[in-house]
């Protein structure tokens, strides 16, 4: 398959037209085309609100995951409500790596250590218009004593965890309980290296 090695964009203007909670930026620039030449001049723009990391929590030995639920805006219209739930997750700041990221975030969120970690993928969330790019790990740890409320007050942050079993999760996946791309994406990851990792992390 051919890549797009060769393939240049020239950007013509850089605009910030928000910058707050999150940046908006305009850019107009030209591409090149795959039947050659140059595009015309666009106008685009694109979400900037860094890059993030999300971490499924495991329990090998009980066969359970770590869910948390939380208000989300960009929910607030669907018909479902603004309340979803997800894995544990935290944007990762500048000169932070990316494994560090997702043990703080465990720990604030869920108040969970984590153990080894596996790496699940990287992927672009909404490229059509957004820069933000996430890390996913599943993490092996222990559910033994979470629960309750979590999140980090000064962030305002208010988070609910909940411990459900495999089947119990993948049931919320196939009804479309689970409705955002992270934790759909980590276990359908999950379904597909339960067993290796039943056997790597197991007692």
């Amino acid at each position: 398959m051919e890549g797009g090695i060769a393939m240049q964009v020239d950007v013509l203007e850089k605009e910030t037209v928000h910058n707050g909670f999150f940046r908006l930026h305009r850019y107009k620039l030209r591409h090149a085309l795959f039947a050659g030449g140059v595009s015309e001049t666009l106008t685009r723009e694109l979400f900037d609100r860094g890059h993030s990391v999300g971490v499924l929590l495991y329990d090998a030995e009980r066969d359970a995951v770590v869910l948390v639920e939380q208000f989300r805006v960009g929910a607030l219209e669907h018909p479902s409500g603004p309340w979803l739930f997800e894995i544990v997750a935290g944007i990762q700041e500048p000169g932070a790596t990316s494994e560090a990221v997702a043990r703080k975030e465990a720990l604030e969120e869920a108040g969970a250590q984590l153990q080894e970690m596996e790496h699940i993928c990287d992927f672009l969330v909404s490229p059509g218009g957004a820069s933000e790019r996430v890390t996913l790990y599943c993490a092996r740890t222990s559910v033994e004593g979470l629960g309750g409320i979590h999140g980090v007050d000064d962030e305002g942050e208010d988070i609910r965890v909940h411990v459900v079993s495999f089947d119990e999760a993948a049931e919320m996946l196939e009804s479309g309980i689970l409705n955002s791309a992270m934790p759909i994406i980590a276990l359908q990851w999950l379904m597909l290296n339960r067993e290796r990792l039943q056997d790597l992390w197991g007692a």
